[in-house]
């Protein structure tokens, strides 16, 4: 797979520097689910791979399963960006139901596009339960533009800027695009909040459904990531649940000043005062953190 693959768009390589292992004899460790980025996937050996195996080094005897999305390598980039959400979230719900190693619960960490994918796999299948989710630069309350696809001459890239500038709410686009299902236009809140079919039915947009509130608040923790330097998310706010406040494409408010905390339409303000809610700051670009970093501020939450 190529380099420009691996860096298109939402996904973005992961650099990892080299740290001397944790010292850990517990085998009794929680299983651990993963699911890439928009333009990766499960198995790339300079990325998810890296990563699986990372752990499984730092955290002896620790089952990890890299979500493949499709029947092979190929098709799990593909599907990253043409395949349905909601298609998506489902076949994982039915593989996290069948593999005997997660029956008793699991942990999960999304990176990019699949954090927000992993939230939607907590709030609608809590059998097998997720303990901790861990969001990895995730956009949790959409984007709003692309300020740097990488590869500009990318046929992908100028693809999808063409189909969100002719419609990114269009039923053909929806269906098609995955970045489509999580766009969200502060400009357009009304075409947004009646025709997303992923992003406004996750964040409780249209209805409350009670039932995404109560299996959202069965997590332990749940651990949101941002980079500082991010140059791929658009607004950065997202990956901390805030976003541009609704009308206007300039102000960005916190997760804490939105209607949805307010209202607790998805139960994070129940939360957050609880204690569940992790706010994590990194220095650096889209996806970039050294090994030493993500051993000292996330592995704990898997141990």
């Amino acid at each position: 797979m190529s380099a420009v693959l691996l860096c298109l768009l939402l996904a973005g390589p992961v650099l990892l520097a080299a740290s001397r292992p944790y010292d850990d004899s517990n085998n009794g460790t929680v299983p651990l689910v993963l699911w890439h980025g928009m333009g990766d996937s499960c198995c790339n050996p300079l990325s998810m791979g890296a990563i699986k195996k990372m752990i499984e080094e730092e955290i002896s005897g620790i089952y990890v399963l890299s979500l493949m999305i499709g029947k092979n390598v190929v098709q799990d980039t593909e599907n990253g960006f043409f395949m349905d959400v909601n298609e998506q979230v489902s076949m994982v719900c039915s593989q996290l139901a069948q593999d005997p190693k997660l029956k008793g619960g699991y942990n999960a960490m999304g990176f990019s596009q699949g954090a927000q994918f992993l939230r939607a796999v907590a709030q609608r299948c809590p059998s097998p339960p997720m303990k901790t989710l861990i969001s990895v630069g995730g956009q949790h309350q959409g984007v709003y533009g692309l300020p740097r696809c990488p590869g500009e001459t990318s046929h992908i890239c100028d693809f999808i800027r063409k189909a969100l500038n002719s419609g990114a709410y269009s039923d053909m686009v929806q269906k098609h695009l995955v970045q489509a299902q999580y766009w969200h236009d502060p400009l357009n809140d009304d075409l947004y909040k009646k025709h997303s079919l992923f992003l406004a039915d996750v964040n409780q947009e249209r209805v409350v459904n009670e039932t995404y509130k109560k299996n959202l608040q069965l997590l332990d923790k749940f651990v949101m990531v941002k980079f500082l330097q991010d140059s791929v998310v658009d607004p950065v706010d997202s990956e901390w649940f805030g976003f541009l406040k609704t009308g206007q494409a300039k102000e960005t408010e916190t997760l804490q000043e939105s209607v949805l905390y307010k209202e607790d339409r998805l139960g994070l303000a129940a939360m957050d005062k609880a204690g569940k809610l992790v706010f994590l700051a990194t220095e650096g670009d889209h996806l970039q953190f050294t090994r030493e970093w993500f051993t000292a501020n996330l592995l704990p939450y898997l141990r």
